[in-house]
Protein backbone atom coordinates (compact mmCIF):
# COMPACT_ATOMS: atom_id res chain seq x y z
CA UNK A 1 0.00 0.00 0.00
CA UNK A 2 1.63 3.58 -0.88
CA UNK A 3 2.46 5.64 1.95
CA UNK A 4 0.70 9.00 2.04
CA UNK A 5 2.43 11.85 1.04
CA UNK A 6 3.52 14.63 2.93
CA UNK A 7 2.07 17.86 2.07
CA UNK A 8 4.49 20.15 -0.19
CA UNK A 9 4.29 23.29 1.12
CA UNK A 10 4.97 25.40 -2.28
CA UNK A 11 1.16 23.47 -3.38
CA UNK A 12 -1.71 24.37 -2.78
CA UNK A 13 -3.04 23.06 0.82
CA UNK A 14 -6.20 21.85 0.81
CA UNK A 15 -8.65 20.54 3.39
CA UNK A 16 -11.49 18.15 2.51
CA UNK A 17 -14.46 17.72 5.13
CA UNK A 18 -15.94 14.94 4.33
CA UNK A 19 -15.61 11.51 3.08
CA UNK A 20 -19.09 9.92 2.27
CA UNK A 21 -20.50 8.91 -1.22
CA UNK A 22 -19.96 12.44 -2.99
CA UNK A 23 -16.91 13.40 -0.78
CA UNK A 24 -14.98 10.87 -1.00
CA UNK A 25 -14.69 10.03 -5.06
CA UNK A 26 -14.07 14.24 -5.04
CA UNK A 27 -11.25 14.26 -2.87
CA UNK A 28 -9.89 11.34 -5.05
CA UNK A 29 -9.84 13.56 -8.15
CA UNK A 30 -8.44 16.42 -6.43
CA UNK A 31 -5.50 14.22 -4.94
CA UNK A 32 -5.31 12.69 -9.03
CA UNK A 33 -4.99 16.42 -9.68
CA UNK A 34 -1.57 16.70 -7.52
CA UNK A 35 -3.34 18.89 -5.07
CA UNK A 36 -2.49 17.56 -1.48
CA UNK A 37 -4.92 16.87 0.83
CA UNK A 38 -6.07 16.75 4.74
CA UNK A 39 -9.52 15.08 5.01
CA UNK A 40 -11.68 14.79 8.15
CA UNK A 41 -14.66 12.72 8.06
CA UNK A 42 -17.11 11.97 11.56
CA UNK A 43 -16.52 8.40 11.11
CA UNK A 44 -12.24 8.23 10.19
CA UNK A 45 -12.02 4.87 8.70
CA UNK A 46 -13.93 6.56 5.33
CA UNK A 47 -11.32 9.14 5.59
CA UNK A 48 -8.95 6.82 6.33
CA UNK A 49 -9.90 4.93 3.10
CA UNK A 50 -8.21 7.97 1.31
CA UNK A 51 -4.88 7.76 2.60
CA UNK A 52 -3.44 4.93 -0.13
CA UNK A 53 -4.12 7.69 -2.61
CA UNK A 54 -2.15 9.91 -1.04
CA UNK A 55 -4.42 12.45 1.98
CA UNK A 56 -3.29 12.76 4.83
CA UNK A 57 -6.38 11.61 7.52
CA UNK A 58 -7.04 14.41 10.26
CA UNK A 59 -8.49 14.25 14.15
CA UNK A 60 -11.17 16.92 13.13
CA UNK A 61 -11.79 19.57 10.80
CA UNK A 62 -9.54 22.16 12.75
CA UNK A 63 -6.38 20.13 12.05
CA UNK A 64 -7.45 19.36 8.43
CA UNK A 65 -7.95 23.68 8.21
CA UNK A 66 -4.62 24.30 9.35
CA UNK A 67 -2.77 25.85 6.88
CA UNK A 68 -4.86 24.91 4.07
CA UNK A 69 -5.74 27.98 1.22
CA UNK A 70 -8.74 25.73 -0.05
CA UNK A 71 -11.68 24.05 2.80
CA UNK A 72 -13.78 21.96 1.34
CA UNK A 73 -16.82 21.21 3.04
CA UNK A 74 -19.76 18.02 1.36
CA UNK A 75 -21.49 16.97 4.22
CA UNK A 76 -25.24 16.58 4.68
CA UNK A 77 -26.94 19.67 5.20
CA UNK A 78 -26.46 23.13 6.72
CA UNK A 79 -26.46 22.12 10.56
CA UNK A 80 -23.27 19.78 9.61
CA UNK A 81 -21.71 22.39 7.50
CA UNK A 82 -22.01 25.24 10.20
CA UNK A 83 -20.84 22.02 13.22
CA UNK A 84 -17.43 21.77 10.73
CA UNK A 85 -16.93 25.51 9.96
CA UNK A 86 -17.95 27.15 13.15
CA UNK A 87 -18.38 24.70 16.20
CA UNK A 88 -15.80 22.84 18.40
CA UNK A 89 -12.62 21.68 16.94
CA UNK A 90 -13.75 23.59 13.82
CA UNK A 91 -12.01 25.04 10.50
CA UNK A 92 -12.38 28.54 11.86
CA UNK A 93 -10.71 27.70 14.82
CA UNK A 94 -7.27 27.86 12.25
CA UNK A 95 -8.01 28.75 9.23
CA UNK A 96 -5.94 31.35 7.56
CA UNK A 97 -6.53 34.89 6.55
CA UNK A 98 -7.03 34.65 2.75
CA UNK A 99 -8.06 31.05 2.83
CA UNK A 100 -11.01 29.83 0.62
CA UNK A 101 -14.07 27.91 1.97
CA UNK A 102 -15.54 25.91 -0.57
CA UNK A 103 -19.31 24.61 0.37
CA UNK A 104 -20.99 21.63 -2.17
CA UNK A 105 -22.99 20.48 0.56
CA UNK A 106 -26.79 21.31 -0.60
CA UNK A 107 -28.13 23.92 1.35
CA UNK A 108 -31.02 27.14 1.55
CA UNK A 109 -29.45 29.54 0.00
CA UNK A 110 -30.26 31.90 2.88
CA UNK A 111 -27.59 29.40 5.02
CA UNK A 112 -24.81 29.62 2.41
CA UNK A 113 -25.21 33.98 2.67
CA UNK A 114 -24.73 33.36 6.61
CA UNK A 115 -22.03 31.26 6.23
CA UNK A 116 -20.36 33.55 3.74
CA UNK A 117 -20.47 36.60 5.97
CA UNK A 118 -19.38 34.67 8.95
CA UNK A 119 -16.12 33.36 7.02
CA UNK A 120 -15.69 37.36 6.01
CA UNK A 121 -15.96 38.33 10.02
CA UNK A 122 -12.45 35.25 9.71
CA UNK A 123 -10.83 37.25 7.07
CA UNK A 124 -11.79 34.13 5.02
CA UNK A 125 -13.63 34.23 1.31
CA UNK A 126 -16.37 31.94 0.58
CA UNK A 127 -18.15 30.65 -2.59
CA UNK A 128 -20.99 28.12 -2.06
CA UNK A 129 -20.36 25.27 -5.02
CA UNK A 130 -23.08 22.70 -4.94
CA UNK A 131 -22.38 20.16 -7.37
CA UNK A 132 -24.94 17.64 -9.44
CA UNK A 133 -24.46 14.40 -11.31
CA UNK A 134 -24.52 11.77 -8.49
CA UNK A 135 -21.65 9.46 -7.54
CA UNK A 136 -20.99 8.59 -11.22
CA UNK A 137 -20.35 12.25 -11.94
CA UNK A 138 -18.18 12.81 -8.37
CA UNK A 139 -16.23 9.35 -9.61
CA UNK A 140 -15.76 10.52 -12.58
CA UNK A 141 -14.43 13.90 -12.35
CA UNK A 142 -17.51 15.14 -14.38
CA UNK A 143 -20.07 16.72 -11.90
CA UNK A 144 -21.70 20.24 -13.04
CA UNK A 145 -20.78 22.95 -10.02
CA UNK A 146 -23.01 25.76 -9.51
CA UNK A 147 -21.04 28.60 -7.59
CA UNK A 148 -22.31 31.62 -5.84
CA UNK A 149 -19.48 34.05 -4.22
CA UNK A 150 -17.43 36.89 -5.66
CA UNK A 151 -15.74 36.77 -8.72
CA UNK A 152 -12.14 36.72 -7.56
CA UNK A 153 -12.20 34.56 -5.38
CA UNK A 154 -14.41 32.08 -8.06
CA UNK A 155 -11.18 32.99 -10.42
CA UNK A 156 -8.57 32.03 -7.92
CA UNK A 157 -10.72 28.69 -6.93
CA UNK A 158 -12.04 27.49 -10.49
CA UNK A 159 -8.60 25.38 -11.55
CA UNK A 160 -9.71 23.63 -8.74
CA UNK A 161 -12.85 23.15 -9.00
CA UNK A 162 -12.69 22.07 -12.62
CA UNK A 163 -10.22 18.86 -11.17
CA UNK A 164 -14.11 18.05 -10.14
CA UNK A 165 -15.98 18.69 -13.24
CA UNK A 166 -17.70 21.65 -14.79
CA UNK A 167 -17.75 24.80 -12.49
CA UNK A 168 -20.27 28.11 -13.76
CA UNK A 169 -20.38 30.91 -11.37
CA UNK A 170 -24.17 31.97 -11.03
CA UNK A 171 -23.61 35.37 -9.01
CA UNK A 172 -22.97 36.60 -5.57
CA UNK A 173 -22.97 34.40 -2.48
CA UNK A 174 -26.27 31.83 -1.99
CA UNK A 175 -26.77 31.77 -6.13
CA UNK A 176 -24.94 28.77 -6.05
CA UNK A 177 -27.58 27.20 -4.33
CA UNK A 178 -30.43 28.64 -6.01
CA UNK A 179 -29.32 26.82 -9.56
CA UNK A 180 -29.15 23.83 -7.53
CA UNK A 181 -32.30 23.60 -5.91
CA UNK A 182 -33.48 24.78 -9.38
CA UNK A 183 -31.52 21.64 -10.57
CA UNK A 184 -32.97 19.55 -7.72
CA UNK A 185 -36.78 20.85 -8.60
CA UNK A 186 -36.02 19.64 -11.97
CA UNK A 187 -34.33 16.17 -11.16
CA UNK A 188 -37.52 15.76 -8.53
CA UNK A 189 -40.01 16.33 -11.24
CA UNK A 190 -38.45 14.23 -13.90
CA UNK A 191 -37.83 10.95 -11.59
CA UNK A 192 -41.91 11.48 -10.30
CA UNK A 193 -42.33 11.56 -14.43
CA UNK A 194 -40.61 8.48 -15.41
CA UNK A 195 -41.63 7.16 -12.36
CA UNK A 196 -45.27 7.45 -13.58
CA UNK A 197 -44.05 6.85 -17.19
CA UNK A 198 -42.93 3.54 -16.63
CA UNK A 199 -45.71 2.21 -14.45
CA UNK A 200 -48.00 3.38 -17.29
CA UNK A 201 -46.16 1.21 -19.26
CA UNK A 202 -45.80 -2.12 -17.09
CA UNK A 203 -49.84 -1.86 -16.24
CA UNK A 204 -50.75 -2.24 -20.06
CA UNK A 205 -48.31 -5.02 -20.17
CA UNK A 206 -45.04 -3.44 -21.66
CA UNK A 207 -41.41 -4.10 -21.37
CA UNK A 208 -40.36 -1.10 -18.97
CA UNK A 209 -36.36 -1.98 -20.29
CA UNK A 210 -37.59 -2.00 -23.98
CA UNK A 211 -39.54 1.73 -23.72
CA UNK A 212 -36.93 2.85 -21.72
CA UNK A 213 -34.63 2.14 -24.60
CA UNK A 214 -37.09 3.06 -27.09
CA UNK A 215 -37.36 6.67 -25.76
CA UNK A 216 -33.59 6.94 -25.95
CA UNK A 217 -32.65 9.84 -28.32
CA UNK A 218 -36.46 11.02 -28.35
CA UNK A 219 -37.45 14.48 -27.23
CA UNK A 220 -38.41 12.55 -23.64
CA UNK A 221 -34.92 11.27 -23.31
CA UNK A 222 -32.58 12.82 -20.01
CA UNK A 223 -29.66 12.07 -17.98
CA UNK A 224 -32.77 10.65 -15.12
CA UNK A 225 -34.21 8.44 -17.70
CA UNK A 226 -30.86 7.14 -18.97
CA UNK A 227 -29.39 6.87 -15.02
CA UNK A 228 -32.36 6.76 -12.51
CA UNK A 229 -34.57 4.89 -15.43
CA UNK A 230 -31.87 1.71 -15.45
CA UNK A 231 -31.82 1.62 -12.01
CA UNK A 232 -36.00 1.12 -12.24
CA UNK A 233 -35.60 -1.54 -14.52
CA UNK A 234 -33.23 -2.72 -12.75
CA UNK A 235 -34.36 -2.40 -9.35
CA UNK A 236 -31.22 -1.56 -7.77
CA UNK A 237 -31.91 1.10 -5.35
CA UNK A 238 -28.55 1.18 -3.55
CA UNK A 239 -28.10 5.00 -2.62
CA UNK A 240 -26.22 7.31 -5.16
CA UNK A 241 -29.06 10.47 -3.76
CA UNK A 242 -30.69 9.41 -0.73
CA UNK A 243 -34.46 9.85 -1.01
CA UNK A 244 -34.48 11.95 2.14
CA UNK A 245 -32.07 14.48 0.62
CA UNK A 246 -34.15 14.86 -2.50
CA UNK A 247 -37.15 15.28 -0.32
CA UNK A 248 -35.36 17.95 2.09
CA UNK A 249 -33.97 20.01 -1.62
CA UNK A 250 -37.87 19.81 -2.88
CA UNK A 251 -39.67 21.10 -0.16
CA UNK A 252 -36.44 24.00 -0.17
CA UNK A 253 -36.77 24.79 -3.35
CA UNK A 254 -40.83 25.38 -2.94
CA UNK A 255 -40.18 27.64 0.41
CA UNK A 256 -37.20 29.75 -1.74
CA UNK A 257 -39.96 30.41 -4.62
CA UNK A 258 -42.36 31.18 -2.16
CA UNK A 259 -40.45 33.37 -0.76
CA UNK A 260 -40.23 35.22 -4.28
CA UNK A 261 -43.91 34.76 -5.51
CA UNK A 262 -43.44 31.82 -7.63
CA UNK A 263 -45.80 29.32 -7.82
CA UNK A 264 -44.86 25.83 -8.12
CA UNK A 265 -47.26 23.32 -8.58
CA UNK A 266 -45.25 20.60 -10.52
CA UNK A 267 -42.21 20.74 -7.68
CA UNK A 268 -44.65 20.66 -4.83
CA UNK A 269 -46.65 17.23 -6.57
CA UNK A 270 -43.13 15.85 -6.96
CA UNK A 271 -42.54 17.10 -3.25
CA UNK A 272 -45.40 15.20 -1.90
CA UNK A 273 -44.62 11.99 -4.08
CA UNK A 274 -41.64 11.76 -2.03
CA UNK A 275 -42.89 12.83 1.18
CA UNK A 276 -45.48 10.18 0.69
CA UNK A 277 -42.88 7.58 0.17
CA UNK A 278 -40.71 8.96 3.42
CA UNK A 279 -43.32 8.57 5.35
CA UNK A 280 -44.03 4.67 5.06
CA UNK A 281 -41.10 4.24 6.65
CA UNK A 282 -37.50 5.06 7.50
CA UNK A 283 -36.49 2.13 4.60
CA UNK A 284 -37.42 4.57 1.90
CA UNK A 285 -35.53 7.26 3.06
CA UNK A 286 -31.90 5.50 2.72
CA UNK A 287 -32.83 4.54 -0.69
CA UNK A 288 -31.96 6.24 -3.63
CA UNK A 289 -34.34 8.75 -5.04
CA UNK A 290 -34.94 6.67 -8.10
CA UNK A 291 -36.60 4.07 -4.99
CA UNK A 292 -39.99 6.37 -5.55
CA UNK A 293 -40.43 3.91 -8.54
CA UNK A 294 -40.74 0.87 -6.61
CA UNK A 295 -42.28 2.61 -3.84
CA UNK A 296 -45.45 3.54 -6.47
CA UNK A 297 -45.53 0.43 -7.67
CA UNK A 298 -45.84 -1.44 -4.36
CA UNK A 299 -49.00 0.97 -4.16
CA UNK A 300 -50.75 -0.15 -7.40
CA UNK A 301 -51.75 -3.18 -9.29
CA UNK A 302 -49.15 -6.36 -8.66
Amino acid sequence: MPRPRKLKMTEPQTAFLGAGIMGRPMARNLLAAGYPLAVWNRSRDKAAALAEHGALVADSPAAAAEGAQFIFVMVSDGDAADAVLFGADSAMETATAGACVIVSSTLPPQTAKAQAEQCRQFGVDYLDAPVSGGEKGAQDGALAIMVGGEREVYARAEALLRALGRPKRIGESGCGQLAKLANQAIVGATIAAVTEALLLARAGGADIGAVREALSGGFADSTVLQQHGRRMVEADFAPGGPAKYQWRDLQNAVSAAAGGGVETPVTSAAAAMFEEMLAAGDDYAELDHSALYQFWKARGPT
